[in-house]
């Protein structure tokens, strides 16, 4: 047996440059990188950030051929800001202020587009009508539930989408009571507490009944008053199926377009954000109630965890006092509220 010796202890000799020293790797160059002013590193995340800045406040240039890529980002561009994110992280890995002062450039262009909208606050204020927007999705397991949710409200016109065929009495057995007034025609519905005259259906080239219009005789003034459910966006292998979607808009947009009415209300679900260029026909004409005076950035659907505004309550010829998303029902999309004054 041979007892260790001090020589025995002593660490591995190791080759030039491969060894370690205060717990950093001694790697060629290493020690020089990490002792250059930190203003001369992340050139790249900086150009990263410079490209997402673009990216942003460009979107409108992003073509949208092939898949319909420009809508599918427009859809979901509020949620752009959280390409910050990862910048932040790697400026902060690369200790470089040169990053860390591009991160500000994308981080400002979201805050000038959308900064307004996601720390305002609901309007509020004397109000002539109050619309109560819808989609209750065909599949809803609690049309009962619903409906109360809805009533819950106090709006003085109801308008729902989606209402599978000859099934509006499941949702009028709970809403009837409280509106003297209904109409139903395809797969939209509206209640109201005043009068309801001179219905008719909107072809929107679905083959069916998707949107209507009608004249609602309020205590203030007269409504024309059309509810759409638009056709829906599709994800397959040609990318962002919004082709028919936009077909609708455009039919819709024409008749909206056409019509001579001072006041004029589209309530409905338009699979459709007002950011996405798709939706351009109708906000052209109309003002986003939402936009105009809601809370927030509206966001409906999916509604339980809701990521995009596509159910909508637009105007023309009257002002919005408040707007606001209402809470979760059974439906795979929340409801949507507004307070008008003629």
């Amino acid at each position: 047996m041979t007892w260790p010796t001090a020589e025995t202890h002593a660490p591995p000799a190791t080759a030039a440059g491969r060894g370690t020293r205060r717990g950093l790797p001694q790697w060629p160059g290493f020690k020089a990188l990490m002792e250059r002013p930190s203003w001369h590193r992340g050139r790249i995340v900086a150009g990263c950030a410079a490209a997402v800045a673009l990216f942003i406040g460009g979107h409108a240039f992003i073509p949208n051929t092939p898949g319909q890529i420009g809508s599918l980002v427009e859809t979901f561009l509020p949620w752009t800001g959280l390409l910050v994110l990862p910048l932040l992280v790697a400026a902060g890995v690369r200790r470089s202020w040169t990053a860390l002062v591009a991160t500000l450039l994308p981080v400002a262009v979201w805050l000038a587009m959308f900064g307004g909208t996601a720390f305002s606050a609901a309007g509020s204020g004397p109000y002539d009508v109050r619309v109560v927007t819808h989609n209750i999705n065909a599949e809803n397991p609690d049309p009962s539930g619903t409906a109360q949710s809805l009533l819950a409200s106090k709006a003085d016109i109801v308008a729902l989408q989606e209402i599978p065929s000859g099934e509006s009495g499941r949702y009028g057995t709970v809403l009837d009571d409280a509106y003297e007034y209904h109409v139903a025609e395809g797969t939209v519905a509206l209640w109201s507490r005043y009068p309801i005259e001179n219905v008719s259906a909107v072809d929107v080239g679905m083959g069916w009944t998707r949107a209507i219009r009608a004249e609602i005789r309020t205590p203030k003034g007269e409504l024309a008053v059309y509810v759409a459910h638009l056709a829906s966006v599709r994800f397959g292998p040609s990318g962002f199926g919004v082709a028919s979607r936009d077909d609708t808009i455009r039919r819709l947009a024409a008749a909206v377009d056409r019509d001579d009415s001072d006041n004029i209300v589209l309530m409905g679900d338009l699979n459709g954000t007002v950011d996405d260029r798709g939706l351009e026909p109708l906000t052209d004409g109309l003002t986003d109630a939402q936009e105009a005076a809601g809370g927030g950035f509206g966001f409906t659907w999916p509604s339980s965890l809701p990521m995009a505004a596509i159910d909508h309550v637009m105007v023309r010829g009257v002002d919005t006092v408040s707007a606001k998303v209402l809470p979760k029902t059974s439906s795979d999309h929340r409801p949507v509220s507004a307070d008008l004054k003629f």
